[in-house]
């Protein structure tokens, strides 16, 4: 049995390999940060401050999920601004 699921993981693992990873966005945070995943062996990576791809660990997790929080924060005041300036 173990062998069996050994061999199932290693599958995509030897995929992506060969022929690289298949990378797509699972989240937006801003407009310039995102988190991707590989729907292969299922690697995750977001984006640095530089704009550079890095592995999504706990710590930048919870980094993006601030600024998530942030982002959304400032486009509900931004819309709001422009909604109540365009009544007037």
């Amino acid at each position: 049995m173990n062998n069996k699921s050994e061999q199932l993981t290693l599958i995509p693992k030897i995929y992506c390999s060969l022929f690289g990873h298949d990378y797509q966005v699972t989240k937006k945070v801003t407009y310039h940060v995102k988190e991707y995943t590989c729907c292969h062996c299922k690697k995750q990576l977001t984006t640095n401050s530089n704009g550079k791809l890095i592995e999504l660990t706990p710590k930048f997790k919870e980094i993006n999920d601030i600024l998530e929080r942030i982002h959304s924060k400032r486009m509900m005041r931004s819309r709001r601004k422009t909604i109540t300036s365009s009544i007037y």
